[in-house]
């Protein structure tokens, strides 16, 4: 550099080669240079002493060094040189030096050939030189061969013996080319196609590393760094170790590397030890609850109720797991949602339903293709803690088949006493699952089996009032709804009276999914609406409006101002979307007392039937005396043929109609009823009361009737409910039919000697009273 500020004003240089590499960092002196090199004419210098320079030069001749020595100047200490141009020897003639070119020629030519490269541009670039030194400097300083080679070539002035020892270091060149164009072919004749994709591989990393797109996953260093981040317990922290080890020993071109990979990148993946690092609040979860749900007090008390035994505890997820039961629609995985939200928690949700694998929730053993962690797993790692609260969606609906059995794999998950070593099968080192919040949801218990729902606490989530149903339209729907319709609470306004008008007479549902649905159909009906209002004006729907966008209305009371025939009775029923109402009809014809009984209904609905008719026959004698029942055929049937039915709680309203159909006297229509009736007259008590209880509500029925020992279930029923409705408990088939029809349901027996005393009896007062 300071022989190139020296050289400002005199664009001369001389260009030297050392004859060795200098040890360290020293500068070259005197002695370690060659004594003879290129005179160069400098023709441009850019950059300065900070960035470097960039320096373009011609050679103007070749040059013997007399005398080298340093200067000191105020650019600093460089060489200065004294000598002469040293001229070549021309000593060939003018044939001579035409055959030594066209050696040269040739020569070149086969080399360039021999390159895996393009040289088409060099050879148009020999064939256009005829100047015999311009080509052999040309040639001898674009040959592959040791430096001091060079350097003896640049010191032979004879034009004719420094061509002639270029031809012998090129022919020599040739040669070796050429045994390595033959290796080179012999080597892609034996590789295999494992081999070329490796290559090809390898060469595609290295292309996308010079992009900045390169896979830092390949990397073992890089694999180190990451397990050590992970934080690991010790027994997995020593597997992933020994599967990179593996990993470095197979190389990249195995496949089984793309496998441990995918391994690896699990284990440095999970959240062994982070954790979210809250406190919990009950008035902020309260509160929460509160914002996000309207009602379901009871349900909010019992969650309450579980997040300060954690604080207490000071061990989160470890304790009962809850369990929410309930139709579709009424709030079950937004509760979940809001528990996570009151705890500071990340949500996870595992869907379970159709899952007939335990592979599923245990995972895949890796040695199958395709092999994965199992759900609970994989919801861990995209909650990336290992606290979540992790939802178990549809645990109702798991299946069984040859593959195994889905529900026995989560008694171990379940299991606060278990989990905290679960072992995933493609894991395969154990994950603590203690910290992780369970929360499970099914529409119904029946089909959960008994060792699993053992491991969780039920919470029943029965479906909404109608008023409960008016205000979520109002406080959470409807704002929806306005807001993904991309309208604004100034444009839309649907008055209360149309919202109520929509919940009794356009849905009939135990949640409020189907409102939803109704709220946005009105929102898309409305937009014209709005567009062509104008800003500033308001779109109000009032009930009037509710046909031009909903249709004609799909439910009305079926009770409501209804007369009915002797023989049909109101009945209530529980499903696995709530309550509902069934009508049982009754009907008798000519024929020799046999009994029909439609509308698709189980064995146990069929022995209810079975055992009315015997019950209504036995007692006949007190209401009905000269009914004669073997000239007639009676036909039972329950409408909505189409639907399966079937449970132990329609014996009440089956006796009921029969009595109704013998002796002539309607039911009142606005008159509902619930329970079973035993062979001896006993009403027993039935379950899903507060969903009974909502749905003849629901359906504008005014009185109830209830088994006695159902009446403490009535504390469970809202409590608006319960003001609006009349209830009656019955204890016996007498009490059934004096409320439902006025009637002396009295028993009696048929026997021959009435004077006789009962079996076990010395008393004939005490057998007639039996």
């Amino acid at each position: 550099m300071a022989a190139l500020q020296a050289a400002k004003d005199r664009p001369w240089a001389l260009v030297l080669a050392q004859k060795s590499e200098i040890p360290g960092d020293g500068e070259p002196s005197p002695d370690d240079l060659y004594k003879v090199g290129t005179l160069v004419k400098i023709e441009k210098v850019l950059g300065n002493e900070k960035s470097g320079f960039q320096v373009l030069a011609r050679g103007v001749a070749r040059f013997r060094v007399r005398h080298l020595h340093k200067i000191s100047g105020k650019e600093g200490v460089y060489i200065e040189a004294e000598g002469e141009a040293w001229a070549d020897e021309h000593d060939v003639d003018e044939k001579t030096k035409q055959a030594l070119l066209e050696s040269l020629k040739t020569a070149a030519k086969d080399i360039l050939q021999l390159v895996p490269a393009d040289t088409e541009q060099f050879v148009e670039l020999l064939e256009s030189i005829n100047d015999l030194e311009l080509l052999t400097n040309l040639c001898a300083g674009n040959i592959d061969i040791p430096h001091p080679q060079k350097q003896e070539l640049l010191e032979t002035p004879s034009v004719k013996t420094r061509v002639l020892k270029l031809l012998d270091l090129m022919v020599a060149q040739k040669e070796n080319l050429e045994v390595q164009s033959q290796i080179r072919e012999k080597l892609t004749h034996k590789l295999g196609k494992n081999q070329r994709e490796s290559i090809l591989r390898e060469q595609l990393r290295q292309i996308r590393e010079e992009l900045g797109e390169g896979d830092e996953t390949d990397s073992g260093d890089d694999y180190r760094k990451k397990i050590a981040d992970a934080e690991m317990p010790e027994e997995a922290r020593k597997v992933a170790l020994e599967e990179l080890k593996r990993l470095e020993a197979i190389g990249k071109a195995s496949p089984e590397s793309h496998v441990i990979r995918n391994y690896l990148d699990l284990l440095c993946a999970l959240p062994w030890s982070k954790s979210a690092k809250t406190e919990i609040n009950l008035e902020a979860a309260r509160k929460t609850l509160d914002d996000d749900h309207y009602g379901l007090d009871k349900i909010k008390k019992r969650i309450l109720q579980h997040l300060a035994v954690m604080k207490l505890r000071k061990e989160v997820g470890r304790g009962t797991i809850l369990l929410f039961v309930g139709p579709p629609g009424v709030g079950k995985t937004s509760l979940g949602q809001s528990i996570a939200k009151a705890l500071g928690r990340k949500f996870a949700r595992a869907s379970l339903g159709g899952v007939r694998d335990d592979a599923e929730i245990r995972g895949h053993r890796r040695t199958y293709i395709g092999a994965m962690p199992g759900r609970i797993i994989q919801s861990i790692k995209r909650a990336g803690e290992n606290n979540p609260v992790l939802m178990l969606d549809e645990i109702d609906k798991l299946g069984a088949s040859f593959q195994g059995d889905p529900a026995a794999a989560l008694l171990e998950v379940l299991d606060p006493e278990q989990n905290s070593n679960f072992l995933d099968h493609y894991l395969d080192v154990p994950f603590d699952l203690s910290k992780v919040v369970f929360i499970a949801t099914a529409n119904t218990l029946d089909t959960i089996p008994g060792p699993l729902r053992d491991r969780m606490e039920v919470i029943e989530l029965s479906g909404y009032t109608t008023a409960e149903k008016l205000h979520i339209a109002q406080r959470h729907l409807v704002p929806k709804q306005l807001t993904e319709h991309g309208l604004e609470s100034s444009q839309l306004q649907i008055s209360d009276e149309a919202l109520l008008h929509v919940i009794t007479h356009y849905t009939r549902e135990a949640g409020v999914r189907e409102l939803q649905r109704k709220i946005a159909e009105i929102c898309r009906g409305s937009t014209e609406k709005v567009i062509a209002s104008g800003p500033g004006l308001v779109v109000r729907v009032e009930v009037k409006d509710l046909e031009d966008l909903l249709g004609a209305e799909r439910y009305e009371h079926e009770v409501a101002e209804r007369i009915v025939p002797p023989g049909v009775v109101t009945g209530l029923a529980w499903t696995p979307v709530g309550g509902d109402i069934l009508f049982v009809e009754a009907e008798l014809m000519p024929g020799a007392g046999h009994l029909t009984i439609t509308g698709q209904l189980g064995e146990v609905m069929k022995e209810s039937a079975q055992i009315a008719l015997s019950l209504v026959r036995s007692r006949q004698g007190s209401f009905l005396p000269d009914f004669d029942f073997a000239k007639n055929d009676l036909h039972l049937h329950v409408p909505a043929g189409a639907i399966p039915k079937d449970g132990p709680s329609a014996g009440v309203t089956m006796l009921t109609a029969i009595a109704s159909l013998f002796s002539g006297r309607r039911v009142n229509p606005k008159l509902a009823m619930t329970g079973e009736i035993t062979l001896r007259g006993a009403v027993l008590p039935v379950g899903g009361i507060k969903e009974k209880v909502i749905a003849a509500h629901r359906a504008g029925i005014e009185k109830v009737l209830l088994p006695k020992r159902n009446e403490k279930d009535l504390r469970d029923v809202p409590e608006e409910v319960r003001n609006q409705l009349k209830f009656e408990f019955m204890e016996t088939a007498t009490d059934v039919l004096k409320a439902a029809l006025g009637l002396n349901f009295a028993p009696s027996r048929v026997s021959t000697d009435t004077n006789e005393p009962a079996a076990g009896t010395d008393n004939p007062a005490s057998a007639a009273s039996a």
